[in-house]
């Protein structure tokens, strides 16, 4: 496996992880449970961002451009509308 291959694998199981910890902490009862998958999901974010720049400086992935205003506007509108 390519060292691009692996990382895009790596950021794709983190991005994973991380709306999982979101549906268990939203979900969670127990505080310090809670408190603990918390302390999980901002490590994984941190590590995950910190990838991401490595990943972007090698060029190994790019994100997606900018919406132009009237995007913005579009879908703002839409999502108003119900």
């Amino acid at each position: 496996m390519q060292e691009r291959e692996m990382v895009n694998d790596i950021l794709a199981t983190v991005n994973s992880s991380i709306t999982k910890y979101g549906s268990i902490i939203a979900e969670c009862d127990n505080q310090q449970l809670r408190q603990t998958f918390q302390t999980l999901r901002d490590g994984d974010e941190k590590f995950q961002y910190d990838l991401y720049k490595i990943a972007s400086q090698k060029g190994y992935y790019k994100p997606a451009a900018q919406a132009t205003e009237q995007e913005i506007q579009q879908v703002k509108s839409q999502l108003s509308q119900g």
